[in-house]
């Protein structure tokens, strides 16, 4: 297969490299006419809309009951006798909890903003740290943990850092390519300020709804409730905020997309041509008709996203144990076929065109694959060092209302601190993700149009397209390796046979 997709990509790459420059215009002037188009869009994916509201509405009523049911007062709305069968008749109250939870709040918050602030000096040396200090932070985690005999958790992060370590050191090669990536990205984001406004505005959104979902948790770690019940119910709330955070997170990447590809197609943020009102226009279609899309996707990506960094990671390090390097590339190949239906290049789609997400998703990476963007985008781990950054503050969350949690209840350390990181990385990641969503447009521009690179910044399109041309051969190389190992293989199969029957012949003439 890779052999295929590397042919096919680079024949591919060759034949749109020597297009004339008025053919690569044209098609972007439609591009230009599709983005500045003030007809009104088709809705998308309303089921998955509907079905996001009604959720956060439920969730939401029922998180101000759990919380209200011991706000100032133990069981003040009764429900503990709905409990009968996991009580334990401990006595708590959520306003003894909620200070916690309003810490990783803050904590998070405070990350997210300094994240912002310092976007355009010092965002590339926050990511290198992140990268090189995560593996140390998971394990000191870790032996406080075991020295607060939370053996669960101390083998838990003992295990995080050590795939944390494996994975830094798979892709050790590409972090120079990756951190380029990232510092264009950063470059582009910072020279628009109203996509920073924006993502400040989401953060605070965001902020207040966790602060009705932290009242309810913290009900519920009040509760008379044994630990199995809390737990079952904390990883059910847990997954809608998750989901929540997520759909916050992908409509502002829509919003920064659609914003990204208009500079890049206007040569520049400050070029005289771009729209006045291009946020506005970005916007609008983001939290209407694109956002059925935004939350259906929100559902899949990340989990589809973060397994195929692990497995690319796992199989490049295997060598040549050939039964552990099947199993792997069974698992690859599953991953890559999801993939072609959920990944985050979709949500540029989304925003340049409207299109429904899975069409949007289908569309992009069979762009990548025609073009052979695809072996650039496979060696970029920008994704994953993001991740390493979100993955960060949310630890540095947790580790603070988990320290302050110990000494006062030790016994709900894991509770508070699992949620309270979870908080972090959500707040963390809203502020992280317009550097993503930088990073996912500046490659649907470079397969869709690489002038558009070129006419931004003519020193990072020649080092794009030199690393693209070096996958590209690195996969003919590979293609080819294989090719004559199965011809060799069979050759050596067909000779065995033959021996095999002539053995045979010999014998029975004998006889």
């Amino acid at each position: 297969m890779d052999a295929d997709s590397g042919s096919v990509s680079s024949s591919s790459f060759d034949s749109a490299s020597v297009a004339t420059a008025d053919q690569l215009q044209n098609a972007a002037r439609g591009r230009g006419q599709a983005l500045s188009s003030e007809s009104p869009r088709s809705w998308r994916d309303i089921f998955w809309s509907i079905v996001f509201i009604i959720h956060l509405i439920i969730v939401g009523f029922v998180l101000v009951i759990l919380g209200l049911n011991r706000f100032k007062k133990s069981n003040r709305l009764q429900i503990d006798k709905f409990t009968n069968t996991i009580m334990e008749n401990r006595v708590g109250l959520t306003e003894d909890y909620w200070p916690l939870f309003a810490l990783a709040g803050g904590v998070g918050t405070l990350l997210g903003w300094t994240w912002l602030f310092l976007l355009g000096s010092f965002a590339n040396h926050v990511m290198k740290i992140s990268v090189h200090i995560l593996t140390t932070y998971l394990a000191v985690i870790s032996v406080l943990c075991f020295w607060g005999q939370l053996f669960f958790w101390g083998v838990a992060f003992a295990i995080g850092a050590g795939l944390q370590f494996l994975y830094v050191i798979s892709v050790i090669d590409r972090l120079p390519f990756t951190l380029l990536v990232l510092q264009k990205a950063v470059k582009m984001v910072s020279g628009l300020p109203e996509v920073i406004r924006v993502a400040y505005t989401f953060m605070i959104v965001m902020l207040l709804c966790m602060g009705v979902w932290s009242f309810g948790v913290a009900g519920i770690v009040a509760s008379s409730m044994g630990d199995g019940g809390r737990w079952w119910l904390i990883v059910v709330f847990s997954i809608s905020l998750f989901w929540v955070g997520a759909v916050f997170c992908n409509t502002l990447h829509v919003i920064v997309s659609g914003m990204v590809f208009l500079v890049l197609f206007h040569g520049g943020g400050e070029s005289s041509s771009l729209p006045s009102k291009s946020l506005a226009w970005a916007s609008r279609y983001a939290v209407t008709t694109s956002f059925g899309s935004i939350c259906y996707g929100s559902l899949f990506t990340a989990a589809i996203r973060t397994l195929r960094w692990e497995i690319r990671g796992i199989r490049s390090k295997i060598g040549k144990n050939e039964c552990l390097l099947c199993c792997v590339d069974f698992l690859f190949h599953l991953v890559e076929t999801l993939v072609r239906f959920f990944n985050k290049y979709a949500y540029v789609q989304i925003a340049v065109y409207g299109k429904s997400f899975n069409r949007s998703a289908r569309d992009a990476w069979e762009l990548f694959q025609s073009t052979g963007v695809e072996a650039l985008v496979a060696y970029d781990c920008s994704g994953a060092v993001l991740l390493m950054s979100t993955v960060m503050g949310g630890l540095i969350a947790g580790t603070c209302s988990g320290i302050w949690t110990w000494f006062k209840w030790k016994d709900k350390v894991s509770m508070v601190a699992c949620t309270a990181t979870l908080m972090g990385m959500v707040m963390a990641g809203l502020a992280i993700v317009v550097v993503e969503s930088a990073v996912t447009s500046i490659y649907i521009c470079y397969a869709e149009d690489p002038l558009l690179i070129h006419r931004w910044d003519i020193e990072f399109f020649d080092q794009m397209s030199e690393m693209l041309h070096q996958r590209l051969q690195h996969r003919s190389a590979r293609a080819r390796e294989v090719l004559t190992q199965y011809r060799f293989d069979s050759r050596r199969e067909e000779l065995a046979q033959r021996v095999a029957l002539a053995a045979q012949f010999t014998c029975r003439y004998y006889a």
